[in-house]
């Protein structure tokens, strides 16, 4: 009995599902043995599931047109293997597509052509490229939970390794330190193990020990007496802003830099990686990693003056409610914020347009903004209302900013999507700094209107550990060029 199209539909379905099966741990050992970050169009694989990974060759179609299957990429993962690369991120999704483009028929000669700065790298020497960078979270709320998440995760390959998270407190609560790790409301369970070690006041993640230390003040901390040495504190706490309060953590033994998860004040470097990140020198020992709305639009705003030039303009931020405001009405030192998180829409202020001159000096006088905060847990928009001071349509506007998120260096800050049917609980997870709506896009000669919607916890902590490996020094190749 011959077979009709459904049952040709998933006898295709499971020969890629198998395959993908097959490719699961050619990925685990190119992350974990050559320190190979191997994503689809900067999409993560290694970690991920089988049917993850076909959803991410399959999401190909909708950036290049054209479609991809693990067919096309599994001969290339294989023949990586045989050439011993050196760390990188390496774009798996643009290979395979390219190979198809350009007709080649060899994948070994493809590879090392596309690849030749990685190929062979994977030497005694090679592997000597830096020791971990020691990283601790003092504070471990919304985002230092998110940055533990996402240190642990990519650790083997990105040389970073969390060490220890600070709280304050006389101790007692690591299992519901543990367990605020392992469950999330928003983000979902952890991906991975968690295991006490209560004689010691450590947590165990993937095997990964992180000690908690409980303190009050940063300068009474002595890291050393934990191994912890030349560390990166990332402080998440928003208690101090400025140089001089920060300058704390740097009395602790133990401490080489600092970092601060919230807008600097003062003479700190605000910075937004992949905009400013250049002006991080090794004698910058305390920096800011901005707010999560400078991170959205800043990238956003530097392309669309970069091509078209910004006259002046306005951003509203339609923004998920924090734990700086109240669940129901009381008193709050904020205007406004003391009402009802979770039953108003309240309007507010924030300081991420001026904040975006930190990072873009041309845009200085430019711009005007303010908030709304929404009865969301989480994922925000900001609203570009510009006059630019070249004409544009539409279409083209969309088209330039869908280039720049695939084929441009901010791949990882600026995302697009084009669909009538997302909404905010689509982009929870969501890895980059902002994600450009085209469908809503509003363009007619100078005056043009930009969603762009951002995960405000997992999109800004992901800033954040880039930029936890730029101060690092241990940012990786990103191939091919």
């Amino acid at each position: 009995m011959s077979r009709g199209p459904d049952d040709q539909c998933f006898q295709v379905w499971q020969s890629n599902e198998a395959l993908a099966e097959e490719m699961i741990p050619l990925l685990g050992r190119l992350y974990r043995e050559y320190q190979v970050i191997p994503v689809i169009y900067g999409r993560p694989l290694a970690h991920q599931s089988v049917i993850r990974i076909l959803k991410d060759h399959r999401f190909v179609r909708k950036v290049e047109g054209t479609e991809l299957t693990v067919r096309d990429t599994f001969p290339l993962v294989k023949r990586l293997l045989e050439l011993a690369p050196g760390p990188a991120e390496i774009d798996l999704g643009k290979l395979a597509v390219r190979f198809k483009r350009e007709g080649a028929s060899d994948p070994l000669a493809f590879l090392k052509q596309q690849l030749a700065p990685v190929v062979g790298r994977h030497d005694a020497e090679a592997r000597k490229v830096q020791s971990p960078q020691d990283v601790v979270l003092y504070g471990f709320g919304r985002i230092g939970r998110l940055l533990a998440r996402i240190i642990i995760e990519t650790g083997d390959a990105s040389q970073m390794r969390l060490r220890a998270i600070v709280v304050r407190g006389a101790g007692g609560d690591l299992e519901k330190r543990a367990s605020l790790l392992r469950r999330d409301s928003v983000h979902g369970p952890f991906q991975g193990t968690i295991a006490l070690d209560e004689d010691s006041n450590a947590l165990i993640v993937n095997g990964h020990r992180v000690q908690v230390i409980y303190a009050d003040s940063p300068s009474s901390i002595d890291y050393t007496d934990y191994g912890i040495n030349d560390a990166i504190v990332v402080d998440n706490t928003g208690k101090w802003r400025d140089r001089d309060g920060l300058a704390q953590h740097l009395e602790a033994r133990g401490v080489a830099k600092v970092l601060l998860t919230a807008p600097g004040k003062g003479d700190l470097k605000n910075i937004v990686m992949g905009i400013n990140d250049d002006s991080v020198t090794d004698g910058d020992d305390i920096i800011s990693a901005a707010s999560c709305t400078t991170n959205a639009i800043t990238p956003v705003l530097k392309v669309l003056n970069d091509r078209f030039g910004i006259e002046h303009g306005h951003v509203e931020t339609v923004h998920s409610y924090t734990n700086d405001q109240n669940l129901i009405d009381n008193f709050h030192k904020a205007e406004r914020r003391g009402r009802s998180a979770a039953l108003n829409m309240v309007i507010t202020e924030t300081g991420a347009a001026k904040a975006v001159v930190k990072a873009l000096p041309e845009l200085d006088g430019k711009l005007t903004g303010n908030a709304i905060r929404v009865p969301t847990p989480n994922v925000s928009l900001a609203i570009l209302n510009l006059t630019l001071a070249s004409e544009t349509d539409r279409a083209e506007l969309n088209d330039y900013l869908r280039d720049i998120s695939i084929h441009s260096s901010l791949g990882h800050q600026i995302d697009y999507v084009c669909s009538p049917e997302v909404v905010s609980s689509d982009f929870v997870g969501n890895r980059h700094a902002g994600i450009v709506d085209g469908e809503a896009t509003i363009a007619e000669g100078r005056q043009i209107v930009l969603y762009v919607w951002y995960d405000n916890e997992y999109g800004y902590s992901c800033q954040v550990t880039r930029l936890v490996q730029r101060m690092a020094c241990q940012k990786l190749i990103e191939l091919p060029a």
